[in-house]
Protein backbone atom coordinates (compact mmCIF):
# COMPACT_ATOMS: atom_id res chain seq x y z
CA UNK A 1 0.00 0.00 0.00
CA UNK A 2 1.45 3.33 -1.03
CA UNK A 3 -0.05 6.46 0.49
CA UNK A 4 2.19 9.16 -0.97
CA UNK A 5 0.29 9.37 -4.31
CA UNK A 6 -3.00 9.91 -2.44
CA UNK A 7 -1.37 12.49 -0.17
CA UNK A 8 0.30 14.25 -3.10
CA UNK A 9 -2.95 14.43 -5.07
CA UNK A 10 -5.01 15.86 -2.22
CA UNK A 11 -6.35 19.40 -2.43
CA UNK A 12 -8.78 21.53 -0.45
CA UNK A 13 -12.24 21.08 -1.97
CA UNK A 14 -14.54 24.07 -2.09
CA UNK A 15 -17.08 22.73 -4.59
CA UNK A 16 -19.07 19.64 -3.67
CA UNK A 17 -21.68 17.52 -5.40
CA UNK A 18 -24.95 17.18 -3.52
CA UNK A 19 -24.58 13.37 -3.47
CA UNK A 20 -24.77 12.12 0.13
CA UNK A 21 -21.71 10.48 1.65
CA UNK A 22 -22.43 6.80 2.35
CA UNK A 23 -22.70 6.09 6.07
CA UNK A 24 -19.99 3.40 5.95
CA UNK A 25 -17.55 5.83 4.28
CA UNK A 26 -18.31 8.48 6.89
CA UNK A 27 -17.76 5.96 9.69
CA UNK A 28 -14.40 4.92 8.22
CA UNK A 29 -13.32 8.57 8.06
CA UNK A 30 -14.32 9.03 11.72
CA UNK A 31 -12.64 5.73 12.62
CA UNK A 32 -9.39 7.00 11.06
CA UNK A 33 -9.54 10.01 13.38
CA UNK A 34 -10.41 7.83 16.36
CA UNK A 35 -7.36 5.66 15.66
CA UNK A 36 -4.95 8.61 15.61
CA UNK A 37 -2.29 8.86 18.31
CA UNK A 38 -2.66 11.43 21.06
CA UNK A 39 -0.56 12.71 23.94
CA UNK A 40 -0.49 10.04 26.66
CA UNK A 41 -3.29 8.28 24.74
CA UNK A 42 -5.78 10.72 26.27
CA UNK A 43 -7.87 10.76 23.06
CA UNK A 44 -9.18 14.25 23.90
CA UNK A 45 -11.72 14.45 21.12
CA UNK A 46 -15.31 14.36 20.12
CA UNK A 47 -16.28 14.36 16.44
CA UNK A 48 -19.69 15.76 15.49
CA UNK A 49 -20.82 14.96 11.94
CA UNK A 50 -23.37 17.51 10.75
CA UNK A 51 -25.53 15.97 8.02
CA UNK A 52 -28.61 18.18 8.35
CA UNK A 53 -28.59 20.74 5.51
CA UNK A 54 -30.29 23.44 7.61
CA UNK A 55 -27.65 23.09 10.33
CA UNK A 56 -24.87 23.18 7.73
CA UNK A 57 -26.29 26.46 6.39
CA UNK A 58 -26.16 27.86 9.92
CA UNK A 59 -22.59 26.59 10.19
CA UNK A 60 -21.88 28.43 6.93
CA UNK A 61 -23.07 31.63 8.61
CA UNK A 62 -20.80 30.91 11.59
CA UNK A 63 -17.96 30.46 9.07
CA UNK A 64 -18.46 34.01 7.79
CA UNK A 65 -20.35 32.89 4.69
CA UNK A 66 -17.92 30.30 3.32
CA UNK A 67 -20.27 28.57 0.88
CA UNK A 68 -18.56 25.18 0.78
CA UNK A 69 -19.41 24.67 4.44
CA UNK A 70 -23.12 24.72 3.59
CA UNK A 71 -22.71 22.93 0.25
CA UNK A 72 -20.73 19.95 1.53
CA UNK A 73 -22.97 16.99 2.42
CA UNK A 74 -21.01 16.53 5.68
CA UNK A 75 -19.29 18.94 8.01
CA UNK A 76 -17.38 17.40 10.90
CA UNK A 77 -16.66 19.50 13.97
CA UNK A 78 -13.51 18.36 15.76
CA UNK A 79 -13.83 19.24 19.42
CA UNK A 80 -11.52 18.78 22.38
CA UNK A 81 -12.57 17.36 25.70
CA UNK A 82 -9.34 18.37 27.46
CA UNK A 83 -8.39 22.03 27.06
CA UNK A 84 -5.85 22.21 29.91
CA UNK A 85 -3.37 19.36 29.44
CA UNK A 86 0.12 20.53 28.53
CA UNK A 87 2.77 18.16 27.25
CA UNK A 88 6.21 18.13 28.92
CA UNK A 89 7.45 20.56 26.21
CA UNK A 90 4.97 23.17 27.48
CA UNK A 91 2.65 22.98 24.48
CA UNK A 92 -1.08 22.38 24.85
CA UNK A 93 -1.79 18.87 23.60
CA UNK A 94 -5.21 19.32 22.03
CA UNK A 95 -4.16 21.35 18.95
CA UNK A 96 -1.52 18.72 18.17
CA UNK A 97 -3.81 15.77 18.93
CA UNK A 98 -6.67 17.08 16.80
CA UNK A 99 -4.31 18.03 13.96
CA UNK A 100 -3.10 14.45 13.82
CA UNK A 101 -6.68 13.12 13.97
CA UNK A 102 -7.87 15.39 11.16
CA UNK A 103 -4.85 14.44 9.04
CA UNK A 104 -5.75 10.77 9.39
CA UNK A 105 -9.37 11.63 8.50
CA UNK A 106 -8.30 13.57 5.40
CA UNK A 107 -6.15 10.67 4.16
CA UNK A 108 -9.03 8.22 4.71
CA UNK A 109 -11.42 10.59 2.93
CA UNK A 110 -9.14 10.55 -0.12
CA UNK A 111 -8.99 6.77 0.02
CA UNK A 112 -12.81 6.71 0.06
CA UNK A 113 -12.89 8.88 -3.09
CA UNK A 114 -14.08 11.90 -1.13
CA UNK A 115 -12.78 15.43 -1.09
CA UNK A 116 -12.44 17.53 2.02
CA UNK A 117 -11.43 20.95 3.27
CA UNK A 118 -10.10 21.91 6.68
CA UNK A 119 -11.62 25.06 8.13
CA UNK A 120 -10.49 27.10 11.11
CA UNK A 121 -12.23 30.34 10.12
CA UNK A 122 -15.38 30.42 12.22
CA UNK A 123 -16.99 31.99 15.25
CA UNK A 124 -16.40 29.32 17.85
CA UNK A 125 -19.20 30.47 20.16
CA UNK A 126 -21.74 30.31 17.33
CA UNK A 127 -20.60 26.80 16.37
CA UNK A 128 -20.63 25.62 20.01
CA UNK A 129 -24.14 26.94 20.47
CA UNK A 130 -25.42 25.38 17.24
CA UNK A 131 -23.95 21.96 18.09
CA UNK A 132 -24.65 22.04 21.84
CA UNK A 133 -20.96 21.75 22.69
CA UNK A 134 -20.48 22.07 26.48
CA UNK A 135 -19.07 25.34 27.77
CA UNK A 136 -15.81 23.78 28.98
CA UNK A 137 -15.01 22.21 25.59
CA UNK A 138 -13.53 23.81 22.45
CA UNK A 139 -14.39 23.47 18.77
CA UNK A 140 -10.93 23.47 17.21
CA UNK A 141 -11.63 22.93 13.52
CA UNK A 142 -14.21 21.87 10.98
CA UNK A 143 -13.73 19.38 8.14
CA UNK A 144 -16.08 19.50 5.17
CA UNK A 145 -16.51 16.22 3.34
CA UNK A 146 -18.13 15.07 0.12
CA UNK A 147 -17.70 14.20 -3.53
CA UNK A 148 -15.69 16.78 -5.44
CA UNK A 149 -17.56 18.73 -8.11
CA UNK A 150 -14.56 20.40 -9.71
CA UNK A 151 -10.88 19.68 -9.82
CA UNK A 152 -8.42 22.25 -8.66
CA UNK A 153 -4.81 22.70 -9.71
CA UNK A 154 -2.45 21.43 -7.06
CA UNK A 155 -0.50 24.12 -5.29
CA UNK A 156 3.27 23.94 -5.47
CA UNK A 157 4.98 22.70 -2.35
CA UNK A 158 8.37 23.90 -1.21
CA UNK A 159 11.19 21.66 -2.42
CA UNK A 160 12.40 19.00 -0.01
CA UNK A 161 15.76 20.68 0.54
CA UNK A 162 13.97 23.82 1.81
CA UNK A 163 12.09 21.98 4.56
CA UNK A 164 14.37 19.08 5.51
CA UNK A 165 17.82 18.71 6.99
CA UNK A 166 19.77 16.14 8.96
CA UNK A 167 21.49 16.78 12.29
CA UNK A 168 21.22 20.59 12.16
CA UNK A 169 19.02 23.45 10.98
Amino acid sequence: MELLPEISGRFSVREYESTPVPRDSLERVIEAGRRAPSAKNRQPWRFIAVLDSEKRMRLQDACFGQEWVGDAPVCIALCTTNIDYKMPNGQLSYPVDLSIAVSFMMIQAGHEGLGCCLNTTFDEQDVKSLLSVPYSMRVVMLLTLGYTRASQPLLDRLPLDRVFSINHW
